[in-house]
């Protein structure tokens, strides 16, 4: 494609000035097709901008001549646990990254630690993803141009290419055994000296190294790290890096023993050849980041640009861990939280948007997200705020939404039956049918039990924090709920005789709200309250008490005529015979 075409812009004259590129913008790595014109354009160019509302992009002007490419990201974790929000985050930000610019997002699986590997976690991985709706371009099931994605099915590629860095001297193999690593090791401890490879079998010589590999002898390869001077790259978020050699990992090991590779190898191998322009991650891998800047220049390879996120961090500043609460997305799941929360909230620990707001949609997210406007420091993770924005999602839902949401729930509490073992919807049954979340059911709600929780929404949508509140606020629409003791349903200013006289004032108000709308039944409760000389709270809470068997419900007007006024009244009827009697 010829590059006037490609970025929608008209071929100038003259080479333009060269602008310093600012962060974000993609480093070009793909040869022109031909264009003419475009060619002699930019042959002269030293650097030029060019931005259209698909892209962005930067020109490089050098005797590779080149042509704009597409942002392409990736989120890489390895499937030894389950998704932590920390890990949310940062494929939260790739994703929006890649939505912003027009470019892609990768998903690849690196299992190269087959020790703590699980299956479940790779079912995780997508299940996490897949619910909170961050929609991968490559990899996963959906494949693409460079898979597979995973690295366990690409380790003749990781081989080759650690042996072409033994070929080239920059890499080496070492027949060191696991006795005199120990011992080495040992040693370092006793002097306190810096861990460590001591490069032992770098100075093998040719012949040595022949011997060792016709004996038979195992073997690992290990990088060879410069000795002297020092490694500079630049991050787009904390600006340049500069890291000593000697303080670099000495002489790393890139391929196994038993033929798997290490992080740090396979992980620069998919890199270039997936494409990736950026690499966003958390900034505990900071201090890899020299060694892999080192892996690129052994192979001759651009290395992508970085930026390194801020750590997530607890209300006490120490990273965010269980202590401090949930930590996995699974967690936020399970205890009830909407997807538009989690995704809203985690957007924006540690970035910025638009001034003035704070609820944005995923869309709105992934065309406002930009890499400048991420915060340098740690984000705290406030478990109130996230309980805000959760609060905010439920009120946006329509009665039919909040319904769908809210039905496994109540369902899988019990309250119809069919949790308990052996029966249809209990956690075995639930986990066989390859239901995992507490937001997912086998039971099918009844016309009626459906057409009662219709009724209840709107009055229990104002009232829920998470979607884990609503059996316990619909429990008393479905059957006789436990009669609180008497000292629970005494308000504080009152006594039990005083409590025994406004419940039986109540039924006269009970009876009179069948037909009436919500203001007209506060204002008898309101009248009764003044007759009996107490406080309009005084007056309500035990009636809640005694319809409900809770506290928190919904609003007793609406509660009570859902319920029923004669059901209602046969509470009353009985609290006052079983804990005021008189």
């Amino acid at each position: 494609m010829c590059v006037r075409a490609h970025v929608r812009q008209t071929c100038a004259p003259a080479a333009p000035a060269a602008p310093a590129a600012p962060a974000g913008w993609l480093h070009l790595r793909h040869p022109l097709d031909g264009c003419t014109s475009c060619s002699r354009w930019m042959a002269g160019a030293i650097g030029h901008l060019v931005q259209s509302a698909a892209e962005r992009v930067y020109f490089l002007g050098s005797n590779r001549r080149r042509i704009p490419v597409e942002a392409r990201v990736r989120y890489a974790p390895s499937p030894t646990g389950m998704q932590h929000i920390g890990g949310v985050r940062t494929a939260l930000f790739n994703y929006l990254y890649a939505r912003s610019v027009g470019g892609k997002f990768i998903l690849r699986l690196e299992d190269t630690d087959q020790t703590r590997y699980g299956e479940e976690y790779v079912r995780n991985l997508y299940d996490t993803l897949g619910w909170l709706g961050i929609d991968w371009d490559e990899g996963g099931d959906k494949g693409g141009p460079f898979a597979p994605y995973v690295q366990s099915q690409r380790f003749d590629l990781y081989k080759k290419y650690a042996l072409e860095l033994v070929e080239k001297g920059q890499a080496y193999y070492c027949f060191c055994d696991e006795e005199r690593l120990e011992r080495i090791r040992k040693i370092q401890t006793m002097n306190k000296m810096a861990p460590g490879y001591d490069r032992h079998c770098r100075s093998l010589s040719p012949q040595e190294v022949k011997e060792s590999l016709d004996a038979g002898k195992p073997f690992v390869i290990r990088l060879a790290v410069p000795l002297e001077g020092s490694t500079k790259f630049h991050d787009q978020l904390l600006g340049d890096i500069e890291w000593k050699n000697e303080d670099v990992n000495p002489d790393p090991v890139l391929l196994k023993s038993d033929g798997f590779p290490t992080y740090h190898l396979a992980n620069i191998v998919d890199d270039h050849f997936m494409e990736i322009t950026h690499v966003m991650r958390a900034q505990e891998w900071i201090p890899s980041t020299p060694l892999h800047v080192i892996m690129y220049k052994a192979f001759g390879w651009e290395h992508p640009e970085y930026c390194h996120l801020p750590m997530v961090m607890g209300q006490d500043g120490q990273k965010l861990s269980k202590r401090h609460g949930a930590t996995s997305c699974n967690e936020f799941r399970n205890n009830g939280y909407l997807k538009e929360a989690i995704i809203n909230y985690v957007a924006m620990l540690g970035c910025s948007y638009e001034d003035g707001r704070d609820m944005f949609t995923l869309e709105e997210l992934g065309k406002l997200f930009m890499m400048e406007h991420i915060n340098k420091a740690p984000a705290v993770f406030d478990y109130k705020k996230l309980e805000w924005f959760n609060g905010q999602y439920m009120r946006l839902k329509t009665d039919d939404e909040l319904f769908d949401l809210t039905w496994p729930f109540i369902a899988n509490s019990g309250l119809f039956g069919g949790c308990g073992e052996g029966e249809q919807n209990s956690l075995e049954a639930r986990k066989s049918a390859g239901l995992l979340f507490a937001d997912q059911t086998l039971l099918v709600p009844t016309a009626a039990q459906k057409d009662t929780l219709m009724k209840v929404m709107p009055l229990i949508r104002e009232r829920l924090h998470f979607l884990t509140d609503a059996p316990a606020m619909v429990a008393f629409l479905f059957g006789e709920p436990v009669i609180p003791p008497a000292e629970e349903i005494v308000p504080k200013k009152l006594d039990a005789a005083k409590t025994r006289e406004v419940l039986r004032a109540a039924k006269d108000v009970i009876a009179k709200i069948g037909g009436l709308t919500e203001e007209q039944a506060n204002e008898l409760f309101h009248a009764a309250a003044e007759a009996l000389g107490v406080k309009l709270g005084d007056l309500m809470m035990p009636i809640r008490m005694a319809v409900t068997g809770s506290r928190v419900s919904p609003p007793l007007v609406g509660s009570i005529q859902i319920l029923g006024i004669e059901a209602s009244l046969a509470r009353i009827d009985r609290t006052l015979a079983e804990r005021f009697p008189g």
